[in-house]
């Protein structure tokens, strides 16, 4: 159990507590199957993947609802041996004011946004994976 913390301050010890319990339900979770979260999230494997830097990005996919669950599926299981980033998500419905109700974002996060390398090899493994219209995006640093 964490340590109390003084009024005010940030318990992270309890933040990560949360964070763990989310990614255990985020393992076998499809993001048609829920509403109540807006992402679903996976993780690659400790130490086998660029950390995120200050400069990291992501890769983002729109899909259709109908579509999103075999795509996460694939880019899942790719991010959690390593494949691809350090981290993916993908929401499990509509951002406020996209311009459909059936509308996904898939991301994929890169460590570095200025490894060119690293950010070329994600982009092929996705476009492998059938995953078209991807759109680059740097983190703002």
């Amino acid at each position: 159990m964490p340590e109390s913390q003084p009024s005010g301050d940030i318990n992270l010890a309890l933040i990560q507590m949360v964070q763990d319990a989310r990614m255990l339900h985020d393992e076998t979770a499809l993001p048609s199957d829920y509403a109540a979260v807006y992402w679903i999230e996976a993780k690659g494997p400790d130490g086998d993947y660029l950390a995120p830097t200050p400069h990291a990005g992501e890769w983002r996919v729109s899909l259709h609802a109908d579509e999103v669950d075999k795509a996460w599926q694939m880019v899942k299981a790719a991010t959690m041996v390593g494949k691809l980033g350090y981290k993916s998500k993908v929401s499990t419905r509509p951002a406020a004011g996209q311009a459909h109700p059936d509308q996904r974002m898939l991301c994929v996060r890169t460590g570095d946004a200025h490894d060119a390398q690293a950010v070329a090899r994600i982009k092929a493994v996705l476009l492998g994976m059938g995953l078209r219209d991807l759109v680059y995006a740097p983190d703002k640093s």
